[in-house]
């Protein structure tokens, strides 16, 4: 008896250590400002950090990407493409990147260069997976139209000025 208790503490101890830690303040503890995309075709936007708060808007585009800009406790507060800014509950959000184009650059190209060969061209709006990001160049999938290429970075919304992803 006095074996399966430590051995039962001890597996509560370790799923404890695999846990995802949280700041003491409720927050996730990762960058503010950083980009997720929604994660569901519906997504209620607030006006505060709470469901007693109205709903200023709703969201209809699974994997939108938005800023977190703020946080309180279960609660994100983001911003989209256009400025709205509001606040959602953090299950609304994925960690998925992805990123949506400007239509300031309307072609993808094959490589990381304006003189490679174009793989497609983009209109304004269209939400790919941001795959990789270097320099000014990013490698965006677009599923729905089954091509992937390099995008100029400041052709896209949802990608740091700065940010490197690999």
């Amino acid at each position: 008896m006095v074996r399966a208790f430590f051995l039962m503490t001890g597996l509560f101890a370790a799923l404890l250590a695999a846990a995802p830690a949280t700041a003491q303040d409720g927050t996730s503890g990762l960058p503010v400002p950083r980009f997720v995309s929604l994660r569901a075709d519906e997504v209620n936007l607030r006006t505060g950090p709470g469901v007693r708060y109205p709903i200023d808007w709703v969201y209809a585009r699974l994997g939108l990407p938005v800023q977190v800009v703020g946080e309180f406790e279960a609660w994100r507060q983001i911003r989209d493409s256009e400025g709205t800014t509001g606040w959602v509950h953090r299950t609304m959000l994925s960690g998925r990147r992805t990123a949506a184009t400007n239509g300031d650059i309307d072609r993808l190209y094959r490589e990381p260069s304006a003189s490679a060969p174009v793989a497609a061209y983009v209109e304004a709006g269209i939400i790919g997976d941001l795959m990789a990001c270097d320099g000014d160049w990013c490698r965006l999938a677009i599923a729905s139209h089954g091509v992937e290429g390099w995008i100029e970075r400041r052709g896209l919304w949802g990608v740091l000025p700065d940010e490197t992803l690999r």
